[in-house]
């Protein structure tokens, strides 16, 4: 970018201006000289009016046409001002006078130049900082201490559609909800007290009374004596983006619950044939009909089971509640039994007691699942899962306990130059038969519960496989998340 601005500025100047800078030294020395003729008051200080046409020619023109208007008004001066000759030899007197005006010229002429240089870099900064805010998707504004609005840039033309004309000169509060006033409050007088606001999520109105959630932060402007004169908000669109990710985890959740269709409809089958069955017999033999009848509804109950299990991974609650985390893990490897022994691989359970906690049981059931799908498409030639949940604290001689979940398994592990990247979003290694997105949604799950997830795996032949360790407190109130 700076190279971009910068070349605006540079330019290689043509034959027919340095003609005119040139000339224009010399119209300066000439000029200079016509003053001093007509002013008495020059003829008591001469050098004045000529060290004023150097400085007009170095501020304006360049150094080259400066020290030309230098040595011309030497000339002039010991021509013309000091005493009329034929000749061009001077006295030491004059030529000492002479040789100070042009050291002081030059002098003056490289201050002026220098002065010049630093006065047009800081216009190409203000111009490459302005064209930032203006093009910057971000909504940038500028506000008195008084909360008056003094800029408007183009993000925030876009984020809270009004245009610049519209908003400047009016107060900036107009932009906050009544329930955001004492926030807004807090924040001015932490303002007038000269100290950053940093980031925070809140909630702004658009032209229409729309709420907008955005990520705000609020900074102090000072001017050239560093005074307090204002302060510079920038604020950012969070909503869009919890939208599309949320619409990602939705997708999601559907998807998982399509891939487990295939099982539940193995589940369903054999209480449906259990079912007909016992009808049949129950039509056939009137003595037993109440034991068949029996028999029948504790199939009806399997049933009801197995859908509220489809249904709680795309059922999706407000708020956590009381929850086992082993029992939930256990139904989910019950929906994919059938497809484990299928594929060979043998599951090695382990659950403690007391594994109680808040949570969503919709996002654990996603976790447990896509962990363990990710684990299956690793031993697509069988091998050994390992499932262990167990009370557990943070770490050793944390205050924090919860639950620790463990899902290993024996596949062919996860390369080191793809471990960094698994819980990026649409990042796999499966290429056509993976979205990218389990791990991404199972990390965010733990965030999400305020807990962490660390991986380990290996590649080695005859000692490969993958374990995720996961940490899930008893409230996810207690935010906390580290991911290894």
């Amino acid at each position: 970018m700076h190279n971009r601005y910068s070349s605006i500025h540079r330019f290689e100047p043509r034959w027919s201006d340095r003609v005119a800078w040139y000339g224009s030294a010399l119209a300066a020395t000439a000029l200079s000289w016509c003053t001093w003729w007509l002013s008495p008051v020059m003829h008591q200080d001469p050098f004045v009016i000529f060290i004023l046409g150097v400085v007009f020619i170095a501020r304006f023109f360049g150094f080259g046409p400066a020290v030309l208007c230098t040595f011309s008004s030497a000339i002039v001066l010991d021509y013309f001002v000091f005493g009329p000759k034929l000749g061009i030899v001077m006295s030491e007197n004059e030529l000492q006078r002479v040789s100070i005006f042009v050291l002081i010229s030059v002098l003056v002429a490289g201050l002026a130049r220098q002065r010049s240089r630093a006065e047009t870099r800081a216009d190409e900064v203000r111009q490459q900082l302005a064209a930032i805010v203006t093009s910057s998707e971000d909504a940038i504004i500028s506000f008195t201490v008084d909360g008056i609005v003094t800029s408007w840039n183009r993000g925030a033309e876009a984020l809270y559609s009004y245009s610049q004309a519209e908003i400047v000169g009016r107060p900036i509060s107009v932009l906050v909800p009544p329930d955001k006033l004492e926030e807004f409050g807090n924040n001015m007088a932490r303002l007038n007290r000269e100290e950053r606001v940093g980031s925070y999520q809140t909630e702004r109105l658009d032209k229409n009374g729309t709420r907008i959630t955005v990520l705000l932060s609020v900074s102090p402007l000072r001017n050239e004596q560093g005074k307090l004169v204002g302060a510079s908000a920038i604020a950012r669109d969070v909503g869009a983006q919890r939208r599309t990710e949320e619409a990602l985890r939705r997708n999601e959740r559907l998807a998982t619950a399509g891939r487990l269709t295939a099982a539940i409809a193995h589940e369903i089958k054999n209480p449906l044939e259990a079912l007909t069955n016992l009808v049949y017999l129950a039509r056939r033999d009137a003595s037993g009909r109440d034991e068949y009848l029996g028999l029948a509804e504790k199939e009806i109950g399997r049933l009801d089971s197995i859908a509220q299990q489809a249904l709680g991974f795309v059922r999706e609650g407000a708020s956590p509640e009381p929850l086992d985390a082993g029992k939930i893990l256990e139904e989910v490897v019950q929906l994919y039994l059938r497809k484990l022994q299928a594929r060979r691989i043998t599951v090695d359970r382990r659950s403690g007691e007391h594994l109680e906690i808040l949570g969503f049981p919709s996002d654990l059931r996603q976790l447990f699942s896509n962990l363990i799908l990710n684990a299956m498409d690793a031993m697509s030639a069988g091998g050994r899962l390992r499932l262990r949940v167990a009370r557990a604290h943070e770490w050793a001689g944390s205050q924090r306990p919860g639950v620790r979940v463990t899902i290993a398994d024996t596949g062919g592990g996860i390369k080191a130059a793809d471990m960094p990247h698994i819980f990026e979003p649409f990042y796999t290694t499966k290429k056509d038969s993976g979205t990218g997105l389990g791990l991404w949604l199972a990390y965010g799950t733990v965030q999400k519960h305020g807990g962490w997830m660390r991986v380990a795996s290996r590649t080695s032949a005859g000692n490969s496989g993958t374990v995720f360790a996961v940490f899930l407190p008893d409230s996810p109130a207690m935010t906390k998340t580290q991911a290894a």
